[in-house]
């Protein structure tokens, strides 16, 4: 087929550089001889509803095993290397629309740009304290949280020193996870924006993380990065989180009217199927200009096409969860 063909998805090519190393040997298993070094996207990607439904927030059986507690919250991480394809956006549009549903919904900001911070109005130079804190300190993380149009662990530019502050770290791939325990029974819905990389920082996320929707932009270069994101998925299942799973790959910024971006979808639904979202994410100038008013494009323009496309989004989201 070409970018997703099988042949193209040699496990060899799965390691990274991941600030600081994980807390085991993240190299791939050797694959059997008559796979000749080859997986298949969807045994690494595989589709939740191809699997037993995962509980819906604060139903019974979540992560926890016989005799603990639940384990509240369902924490997604929006993820892809790639920049600009629309992760802050989605992650802060798709947490005010579960908001809207009745849900109970917390946005962590992980990416040293602070730009879902600044998409709630809130200026990541003049916070007192961020996820840097919670991380490298061991702060609360409710002592970070703010709360605007949903409640958001806000961040700083401090956070692009937090992989090499955590190097030395024991356990430092789960020091999210930890942190996220203390707010977990809080809410129904935990959203995590990630940057730009595949490093410790997003290594943490995943291993946080109970699904991962991965924001396509419909463009060949976007694309392209969904390969090493599997692999890396991968060896966090097979040494952190074996629990994490796929929910989706979501196309974003498209533009329906070039054929580019048809083709665009057409390779991700001839090789991921159902794994693709039916929800389509098409460019709209409100998505530009609701960041300035430090808003949700669902409550800078309610009506708009721009706002559908999340409730939309939020409604497979659900709708999945509840299959």
């Amino acid at each position: 087929m070409g970018l997703f063909d099988r042949k193209n998805n040699d496990s060899s090519n799965g390691s990274h550089s991941n600030g600081g190393g994980l807390e085991h040997d993240l190299r791939p298993p050797e694959p059997t001889p008559d796979e000749e070094g080859r997986f298949d996207p969807r045994e690494v990607m595989a589709p939740v509803r191809e699997r037993t439904p995962a509980p819906m927030p604060g139903a019974p059986g979540g992560d926890a095993t016989e005799g603990e507690e639940p384990s509240g919250a369902t924490v997604i991480s929006f993820a892809n290397q790639k920049g600009g394809v629309a992760k802050t956006t989605t992650t802060l549009n798709l947490a005010v629309a579960f908001k809207e549903s009745g849900h109970r919904v917390l946005c962590v900001d992980l990416d040293p740009q602070g730009n879902l911070t600044m998409s709630q109005g809130i200026d990541p130079d003049k916070v007192e304290g961020s996820m840097y804190d919670v991380l490298v300190d061991k702060v609360p993380i409710s002592e970070i949280i703010q709360e605007r149009e949903i409640d958001i662990a806000v961040a700083s530019i401090d956070l692009a020193g937090a992989e090499i502050a955590m190097s030395t770290q024991i356990g430092r791939e789960r020091s999210l996870e930890k942190a996220l325990a203390e707010v977990r029974h809080d809410y129904d819905f935990i959203c995590i924006d990630t940057p730009p990389s595949l490093g410790l920082l997003t290594i943490n996320a995943l291993t946080a993380s109970n699904k991962v929707i991965v924001p396509v932009q419909c463009e060949y270069l976007s694309m392209r990065g969904l390969v090493q994101l599997q692999n890396t998925l991968e060896m966090i299942k097979e040494n952190l989180n074996p629990g994490v799973e796929i929910e989706g790959i979501l196309p974003t910024m498209l533009d329906s009217r070039t054929v580019h971006a048809k083709e665009a979808v057409e390779i991700l639904e001839e090789n991921f199927g159902d794994l693709v979202f039916k929800s389509r994410i098409k460019k709209a100038v409100k998505f530009a200009e609701a960041p300035v008013r430090g808003a949700s494009v669902l409550k800078y323009d309610s009506k708009s096409n721009a706002a559908n496309y999340y409730r939309e989004l939020a409604a497979e989201v659900l709708t999945d969860g509840e299959a």
